[in-house]
């Protein structure tokens, strides 16, 4: 069973005095990738958050981010009562003006708010981590919905591709008659004497250069090992990728050796379908 490294995950709870909103994003990648996006309060939990989503999502570009949303009387930034008093006494001295318009313009001015270092609240973060592996666990979900619909997707163009080598085996011994009768030909047209005997050992030597009997099987083999593998319990995409690379070996010598118009068509279709094949891979947990 396979994973796409694509997916979304999302988890919202309301706490006494806030909403914290958790999301997760993955694209493909060929390691892990993440990037955390959290308010400062909550630095010290990186560590730890990030060895739990590299532990869980493995690889990936992935986006982890912490929102949060004030819903309550709940700040760490007090009004610095003397030092504005002062900045409006300074202001009256210099300027005659409302007492509303100097607050606006003290209230501006460098320490008129004292912010306080927030503490985590344990208890809190508790929570907020509970919320996290749920997102997490989301994310998970995601990536298999969308593994499943990539292995459809593998197991129709796989099936296409043995389906074009059955036709290739099956044309086969047309192409070798093809290659014995144009030698044939080729020789009389010269109009010279030959030994028969000669002639056919050099035809025997000249079709085994172009004999494909090794690249349809390794293809066949390589085929039914991609399905194996999709089958496995773990998702590798990398080992799904070694294994198109191997395909993609024995399609091209079958092409190179084919010497024959209407195998080299059906070689083009099998290119195509791996070439779709490794694209997708590239998504692949």
């Amino acid at each position: 069973m396979i994973h796409s490294m694509t997916g979304y995950g999302k988890s919202v709870v309301q706490l006494p005095t806030k909403k914290i909103s958790i999301e997760l994003k993955s694209l493909n990648s060929k390691n892990l990738d993440l990037n955390t996006r959290m308010p400062s309060i909550y630095r010290e939990k990186e560590l730890p958050l990030r060895k739990l989503i590299a532990r869980e999502l493995d690889r990936g570009k992935v986006d982890f981010s912490i929102y949060v949303e004030t819903t309550a009387e709940d700040t760490s930034a007090k009004i610095n009562t003397p030092v504005v008093k002062q900045y409006i006494e300074q202001l009256k001295a210099v300027v005659d003006g409302d007492e509303v318009e100097l607050l606006k313009m003290a209230v501006r001015f460098p320490d008129a708010l004292n912010t306080e270092r927030e503490e985590i609240d344990e208890t809190e973060w508790k929570t907020i981590e509970a919320e996290i592996k749920k997102a997490i666990e989301s994310i998970k979900t995601y990536r298999l919905d969308e593994g499943k619909v990539l292995e459809a997707d593998f197991r129709n163009r796989v099936a296409s591709i043995a389906s074009v080598l059955e036709e290739i085996i099956a044309m086969d011994p047309e192409r070798i008659e093809g290659v014995r009768e144009r030698l044939k030909k080729g020789v009389e047209e010269l109009k010279e004497k030959y030994d028969e005997n000669r002639f056919e050992q050099e035809l025997v030597y000249y079709i085994e250069k172009f004999d494909i009997t090794e690249e349809k099987v390794r293809l066949k083999n390589h085929l039914d090992y991609f399905l194996e593998a999709l089958d496995s319990e773990d998702s590798n995409g990398k080992k799904l990728g070694f294994i198109s690379q191997e395909m993609g070996r024995e399609i091209n010598t079958i092409g190179s050796k084919s010497n024959f118009a209407p195998m080299q068509q059906l070689v083009v279709k099998m290119k195509d379908e791996l070439e779709k094949i490794k694209e997708q891979l590239l998504n692949v947990l």
